[in-house]
């Protein structure tokens, strides 16, 4: 009769060990090639005063858009330029003289001045703000400087995307004009000053 010797030993058992094995030389040549400290070995490294001084000095006027600005970074550079707030109203006009009807100057004051309204050009209102930020930045990178306002509307939250306030009319539909020419579409909204 032919004898059948067995084998001892276990399958899964040779896999862990092969597996384990194999890891193991894997991170070993992993930190040889790339010499980056072992973790929890060298977690006391830190930095002195001069280098913490040089990366303040560094990063004092950083601007993270100075690659998108081409070969002439002044020309495209961002001008500091005080924040208006549209919803501000106009300070009050001198009175030099005491009326009888002081509304019915403001309103004649206010008609002299210009138009009786503000114009936007909006081009997008959003359940998200994920989806305004979007969209703000298509249209920053377009070379326009948009504005994300939040309103309520029928109990919800929308995050609208607004170029303006423009003072006039004709301010309003060129820029509206030129989103047009970038593919961008755009509504033209009036708000009384």
């Amino acid at each position: 009769m032919v004898s059948f010797s067995r084998q001892r030993g276990n399958t899964v058992l040779g896999f862990i060990l092969g597996l384990v094995v194999g890891l193991t030389v894997a991170l070993v040549v992993a930190i040889y090639v790339t010499k980056v400290p072992i973790p929890f070995l060298n977690k006391g490294l830190s930095r002195n005063a001069e280098q913490d001084a040089a990366e303040q000095k560094k990063n004092k006027d950083w601007d993270p858009n100075a690659p998108l600005y081409g070969k002439n970074p002044a020309a495209n550079a961002p001008a500091d330029k005080p924040a208006v707030n549209p919803a501000a109203p106009p300070p009050p006009p001198a009175a030099e003289s005491t009326s009888a009807d002081p509304l019915g100057d403001l309103a004649q004051s206010k008609t002299q001045a210009g138009e009786a309204f503000y114009y936007f050009v909006q081009v997008g209102a959003f359940n998200g703000s994920e989806d305004a930020q979007t969209q703000r930045a298509k249209l920053a990178l377009g070379g326009f400087d948009p504005k994300i306002s939040e309103r309520e509307q029928s109990g919800k939250i929308v995050y609208r995307v607004r170029l303006g306030p423009f003072e006039t009319k004709t301010e309003a539909e060129d820029t509206q004009a030129k989103l047009k020419a970038t593919k961008f579409e755009s509504a033209l909204i009036r708000v009384q000053r």
